[in-house]
């Protein structure tokens, strides 16, 4: 359970560690301004200040909550897709049938068709996801940003990154349906748009009945419905007046902390001043070492206001990775992992066979 817990706060520091040091560094200056060149005047009040970060604070929570609704809200549709992918499977595993057939199959005839939607299908969830990992402008930051850069590069594998689209659908498809998706955009809708086909074509045949043929129909009207919904998310961003508003006042309070906390410390060491003198023991090593701490306890702002910077910067930062749950972050919805995982589902209600492993997880980080 501990390890479980340290992990991720070492994770964090060492995300954050280039912005901890800018913190130490922007603290560090007005205390040398304030008590070495004695610029006394160099402080803000801390009551204004304290207004500021309490505005500040709801603000980044009205961000974190939109982008945790974003988050969540997909993460409802991915759960709604597994479900009925499974619903799908066993649809065409017992919907089609001989009953009415006109020219009857046979069984290896069957168990063939079965096998065909059931990897189109599976083609569908992989043309989905990979889809859905497509950059989009307002996604950049998570590769252009020297930290989110060089955490993705060595914590976490990206599979839509590391393996092409086409080696990953191929397998899935005839080269008949490889060779119409390809010449098409939105080839997810294409896929599902050559399975609407074949199931008219099953339905003429005789192989699915009228009644089964229009739920299946029904299936396929929710896989529309269900990559619309991912497509919603994906396309409409956040909204930046919201985003670029949040960054700016965040890092107003950022600067403006040290100069609020340098006078609240340099009181408390004051205090501690006047209850060394009423002692009156300034033969103590113990008494020296305490007033020397005293008069330089305006330099204990330094690391609390980096923490206090550190702690909104980094709430900031959470809700910006956040916003975008597709954009193969090691925060987003893990649909590599899901449409493997359904894979393997499906295929195992169909006892096919060549059924692939679970992707591994690196670092305790699955996409």
């Amino acid at each position: 359970m501990y390890t479980r817990r340290i992990f991720p706060i070492i994770g964090v520091i060492k995300w954050t560690r280039r912005q901890i040091l800018l913190f130490l560094l922007l603290a560090t200056v007005p205390v040398v301004l304030f008590d070495v060149l004695h610029w006394k005047w160099l402080h803000v009040p801390w009551l204004p200040l304290g207004v500021l970060g309490t505005a500040v604070a709801f603000i980044v929570s009205f961000k974190n909550n939109a982008s945790y609704d974003r988050l969540w809200e997909a993460r409802k549709i991915w759960g709604g897709i597994v479900n009925a992918s499974r619903s799908w499977t066993i649809m065409v595993k017992d919907f089609i049938t001989n009953d009415h057939a006109k020219d009857p199959l046979g069984r290896d005839e069957l168990k063939a068709v079965q096998r065909e939607l059931v990897h189109r299908h599976v083609a569908w969830l992989t043309a989905l996801r990979y889809l859905l990992r497509q950059d989009k402008p307002w996604e950049m930051h998570l590769k252009s940003g020297k930290s989110n850069k060089e955490f993705r590069e060595s914590a976490y594998i990206n599979h839509e990154d590391a393996y092409p689209f086409d080696e990953a659908v191929k397998p899935y498809l005839s080269a008949k349906d490889f060779e119409e998706i390809s010449a098409k955009g939105n080839k997810p809708s294409q896929i599902l748009g050559i399975q609407s086909r074949r199931l008219r074509d099953l339905f003429q045949k005789g192989l699915i009945e009228d009644f089964r043929h229009m739920e299946m129909k029904n299936m396929l009207v929710e896989f529309y419905t269900l990559q619309g919904k991912s497509e919603r998310i994906k396309n409409f961003p956040y909204p930046r007046q919201f985003a670029t508003l949040n960054y700016i006042f965040v890092w107003v309070f950022i600067l403006l902390v040290p100069f609020g906390i340098m006078e609240e410390f340099e009181v408390i060491g004051d205090r501690v001043l006047l209850e060394l003198e009423m002692h009156n023991v300034k033969s103590s090593l113990i008494h020296q070492v305490q007033e020397f701490m005293a008069r330089r306890f305006v330099w204990f702002s330094i690391p609390f206001s980096a923490l206090i910077a550190w702690v909104f910067h980094t709430m900031e930062a959470i809700g910006e990775n956040t916003e975008n749950p597709f954009e193969g972050g090691p925060n987003d919805v893990p649909i590599t992992d899901l449409s493997r995982g359904i894979e393997i589902d499906i295929r195992q209600l169909i006892d096919d066979t060549d059924i692939p492993e679970p992707y591994e997880w690196k670092n305790h980080i699955v996409l």
